[in-house]
């Protein structure tokens, strides 16, 4: 009797979504960040948006059958300015759902996480079974155009972490120093 070899089925779905307002400095890290990736090849399955300031558009691609949702954006987490974070935002299996207030210019990716609690209820597992954030610690959000200088030398950082999260890796250029990561609960997409 022969056996049949499996069939493998397509790569899972991965959204990688730069949130932050290119207009408040550094919160435009994340934007930036989605914008170098573009000039690398990935995987199939593996999609890049700029999502800016439009929370509540996330929310609603993020119920579309991704697996994996890698959300890039400035988060300050009292570190030094230009440190890359990789944060486990997961929720855990029966979580409650939490209160959202809604200002669709001004969502954070936790109020993005929230708002997906609520609209994804009833939808039977169209939730991403992972979401990770790619944070990096900002030096300056007032008003104006263009990352500060440690923000800036940490996107190709923060780059090559997603490019090696998605399986999609290039060598890191000669002489590049890594900046301090916190990869604590995370493992590959």
């Amino acid at each position: 009797m022969n056996a049949e070899a499996p069939v493998a089925g397509p790569p899972a779905k991965t959204l990688i979504a730069g949130v932050g307002n290119i207009f408040l400095g550094d919160d435009g890290f994340g934007v930036e960040v989605v914008r170098r990736l573009g000039e690398h090849p990935l995987r199939d399955g593996v999609e890049v948006v700029d999502i800016g300031v439009r929370g509540v558009h996330l929310a609603y691609q993020m119920l579309d059958g991704y697996h994996t949702v890698l959300l890039v954006d400035a988060s300050a987490r009292g570190g030094e300015p230009g440190t890359v974070y990789l944060l486990d935002a997961t929720a855990p299996a029966g979580a409650p759902a939490r209160d959202t207030a809604l200002d669709g210019h001004h969502m954070t990716p936790d109020t993005v996480l929230a708002l997906l609690d609520t609209l994804s209820a009833g939808t039977d597992g169209r939730r991403p079974q992972r979401v990770l954030v790619v944070g990096c610690e900002p030096a300056d959000v007032a008003e104006g155009i263009g990352l500060s200088e440690p923000v800036d030398a940490a996107v190709d950082e923060a780059v090559g972490l997603i490019l090696r999260l998605v399986g999609t890796a290039e060598p890191a250029p000669a002489g590049a120093g890594p900046h301090t990561s916190d990869e604590r609960n995370s493992t590959p997409c």
